[in-house]
């Protein structure tokens, strides 16, 4: 996200907080609070009001789904214009789908999928198809690379 200067420094505070150190607890808000100096009640306001605005697109845990025990694998399909929306709405409509992406090339939906067992993943692509007439390539990592992504908003606090 380029530098807003529309966000206070509250806000900008909440969100490093979000993404590097969300407080495991049962009243996550009146942590970060405290720290940014706001009430539990403001602070959740102003997580509602970006939201809101777009600036933060989801909050949730992020977990390493091999060392679940679960299986994950990139897809990609080549799906005509005129079949796009009823495509991405069937595939949206899987839990598994943690991520969707439009893009400009012959395969231009792009898709991650994660279930129990290689087998459920193969079979819940393959009823997406059934349902779609789109085939769908499953494209597993053979060696998966994890990085980390933060936009700090902060410069002071970034720089340390």
């Amino acid at each position: 996200m380029p530098a807003d200067t529309s966000l206070s420094r509250a806000e900008k505070k909440i969100l490093d907080i979000i993404q590097t150190d969300f407080p495991l607890d049962s009243r996550p808000y009146a942590i970060i609070g405290k720290k940014v100096g706001l009430t539990e009640a403001e602070t959740l306001s102003k997580v509602r009001s970006l939201k809101q605005k777009g600036v933060i697109r989801r909050i949730g845990a992020n977990f390493q789904s091999g060392k679940l025990g679960w299986h994950s694998t990139l897809c990609a399909a080549c799906v005509p214009e005129d079949s796009l929306e009823k495509f991405v709405a069937e595939v949206n409509s899987h839990p598994g789908v943690t991520h969707n992406y439009l893009r400009k090339h012959k395969q231009n939906v792009w898709f991650t999928y994660i279930g129990p067992s290689k087998a459920f993943v193969r079979d819940s692509l393959h009823e997406i198809s059934r349902k779609t007439g789109i085939e769908i390539l499953n494209l597993p990592a053979k060696q998966m690379f994890k990085i980390k992504v933060d936009f700090p908003m902060e410069k002071e606090d970034a720089a340390g």
